[in-house]
């Protein structure tokens, strides 16, 4: 078991999460492969738009999906100094099938995939060194859901720690049922890690889903506890949730939709930019929707880098 230079990971954003083999499906006997995973996607539009990113997480050693994510993270300058190379094991797999909309739907086999044990294998010393140094710690709902139990216990000592440092913690619950023993689990492990949080970007779907109530509603309450929240609704507006103040802003400009898949990331990603250049969250909320619009009109979760806009476009008012 090896893992990256975890001496070297100093400030910028520190992202836990998992990096999956993606098969998108052209026809009934035709895929591409990609590489994609909520966090490991924001970790790559961060980079891209100039915030230094390291992504921790747990792959195989020795198998050509492993080296193909660890020759992306390379080639996008995403930090591999938390990163865990575990002999014998392979990365998880998905698949996308898309309809004529966009809209897409996800098949997986990832029950094997080493980033389930990243406490009991990774370095944990280096990964909580390198939370406690960060200009922001990023995780997400799936983190939670893969790493299982013991795990969420040492990443929430982790995040606690932070927030007690002041380091900020930022988090999309992204809200999928099959990944968790129950749903009194996973809407218990969510609610833990509000409390930590300085930024929730939360979809519609997953909230509801997750919380049975309303979007709004749930949005408020997190609100209260301290964390800016931005409520993303599935009418393209959104609303961002103050302890004391809620602002909506209307939905941007219809944009037709190839693709949909890493549409939250990436607009993730473009928020978390701009806040951390230290744009308001009404700017910054503008440069996740003009980095999400470019995204959903490619295939796949990461869009070529050839085809990605110049950064300060995106960052223009």
């Amino acid at each position: 078991m090896e893992s990256g230079s975890a001496d070297a990971v100093m400030g910028g954003v520190v992202a836990l999460g998992e990096c999956m083999v993606e098969l998108s499906l052209s026809g009934s006997r035709q895929a591409a492969i990609g590489y994609a995973g909520d966090v490991f996607n924001t970790c790559v539009y961060l980079q891209r738009l100039g915030a230094s990113a390291c992504f921790a997480t747990a792959v195989g050693d020795g198998d050509p999906f492993s080296a193909a994510i660890l020759a992306l993270m390379a080639a996008e300058g995403v930090g591999d100094g938390l990163v865990t190379r575990v002999p014998g094991r392979v990365p998880g797999l998905y698949a996308i099938e898309r309809d004529a909309a966009g809209e897409r739907r996800f098949f997986y086999w990832r029950d094997q995939a080493p980033v389930r044990q990243f406490f009991d294998l990774a370095d944990v010393t280096a990964f909580r060194d390198a939370a406690l140094s960060a200009d922001l710690v990023y995780v997400s709902g799936i983190t939670l859901a893969v790493i299982g139990e013991a795990g969420r216990a040492a990443l929430g000592a982790i995040l606690a720690e932070a927030c007690a440092a002041g380091v900020p913690v930022a988090f999309d619950p992204n809200y999928r049922p099959r990944l968790w023993p129950s749903h009194e689990v996973a809407l218990a492990a969510t609610q833990a890690v509000i409390g930590w949080c300085r930024i929730v970007s939360a979809s519609g779907p997953d909230v509801e889903a997750l919380c049975e109530r309303p979007l709004g509603e749930v949005a408020a309450t997190w609100a209260a506890r301290g964390p800016q929240v931005l409520a993303r609704f599935e009418d393209g507006a959104i609303e961002l949730h103050a302890a004391d103040a809620v602002r909506r802003l209307p939905a941007g400009p219809q944009v037709k939709a190839v693709d949909t898949t890493g549409a939250g990331d990436s607009f993730n990603a473009g928020f978390l930019a701009g806040w951390l250049k230290g744009l308001s969250a009404e700017q910054a909320t503008a440069v996740g929707r003009r980095l999400a619009s470019h995204v959903v009109g490619h295939v796949g979760a990461i869009t070529p880098a050839a085809d990605f806009p110049p950064p300060g476009s995106l960052f223009e008012a």
